[in-house]
């Protein structure tokens, strides 16, 4: 199991099953968490929780309805922002399970940051049922194609040229280098051969733009996703800022891990020159400014490690299919 579903099964020991006769419902029950009483219906769940930041439900279920799976906070099921019933299909029993473990592991008060797989379900239903969204969504996504991070990559000059060159990259860390062919390389040539496209790269500022056949194939092949796979894929080209990797977590070529790796390939190349911030921050120094900024960047740079790995993790597990023998 990938380590982003252990992440999001932590503390859903409490799941249970049961079925009930009459109806032949299937229901995963979970034990109630502190509750806060409030009155007075709401339109949907997502948009009172978000209203209130407070926990308002007591129990949270998920229960098979037209051969489909429904989360249900005392029994009434949830919906999305917009209002339709947050329907996540048979296939997908790891999908339901983990939106229905954010809403049973919220406390007392609301934790929004902890439902990322209940906003990327919302988002692929609201959303990615439009054909108009649907095509406004590719053309953003194309413009990340055409200035892929991935498209970038450096080269180590052979001793006694680096002065010869005053471009940034001539002076690039070998760290740097390994880590492309690590993470970058293979992406590259998974995507020139599973596509059979022309990708232009280069070791400068410039980018030749990329064969028109190019741009086409991938907007064709955008077309050919569904709303859960529109959804991932949107959000894992967003967070890691590449198309080129939310494409491959997105067909399941690569794992969040991977994608993550592949996604801060400039920041641990850093890290492996300068070391970690927080290595930096046992020096002795009269600064106190210099200390604080020194905090505060450690601060964002692990808030960022971790929420990436969150994001593209709820990704992976959104993705994840059983196929019923």
């Amino acid at each position: 199991m990938h380590a982003a579903v252990r992440q999001s099964l932590l503390g859903t020991s409490q799941l249970s099953l049961r079925t009930t006769p009459s109806s032949a419902r299937v229901i995963w029950c979970l034990r109630s968490q502190a509750t806060v009483a409030t009155s007075g219906p709401a339109v949907t769940a997502t948009n009172r929780a978000e209203a209130t930041l407070k926990r308002f439900w007591k129990t949270v279920g998920i229960e098979t309805r037209d051969d489909a799976f429904v989360v249900t906070l005392d029994k009434r099921p949830l919906k999305t922002p917009s209002g339709k019933r947050l329907v996540i299909p048979k296939d997908r029993p790891l999908a339901a399970t983990l939106v229905a473990a954010e809403w049973e592991h919220q406390d007392t008060l609301l934790k929004q940051h902890s439902l990322p797989m209940t906003s990327l379900a919302s988002r692929a239903i609201d959303a990615f049922e439009d054909e108009e969204t649907r095509k406004q969504v590719r053309a953003q996504l194309l413009k990340y194609l055409e200035t892929d991070t991935v498209w970038y990559v450096y080269h180590v000059l052979p001793p006694g040229l680096e002065t010869q060159f005053q471009s940034f990259h001539s002076s690039e860390p070998a760290s740097l280098v390994t880590l492309q062919k690590t993470h970058w390389h293979p992406l590259l040539k998974w995507a020139r051969e599973t596509f059979e496209v022309e990708i232009e790269v280069t070791d400068s500022f410039v980018l030749k733009p990329h064969p028109p056949e190019t741009m086409k194939k991938f907007d064709e092949l955008l077309s050919t996703l569904d709303c859960w796979q529109m959804a991932a894929m949107e959000r894992a080209t967003y967070t890691s800022k590449s198309f080129l990797i939310g494409l491959a977590l997105t067909l399941r070529h690569i794992t969040a891990e991977e994608a993550a790796q592949a996604a801060h390939v400039e920041v641990n190349s850093q890290i492996e020159k300068w070391g970690e911030v927080e290595d930096c921050m046992v020096v002795s120094t009269t600064s106190e400014v210099l200390r604080t900024n020194l905090q505060r960047l450690h601060l964002a740079h692990d808030v960022d490690y971790h929420d990436v790995r969150r994001q593209l993790g709820s990704t992976a597990c959104l993705l994840a299919v059983h196929r019923s023998n």
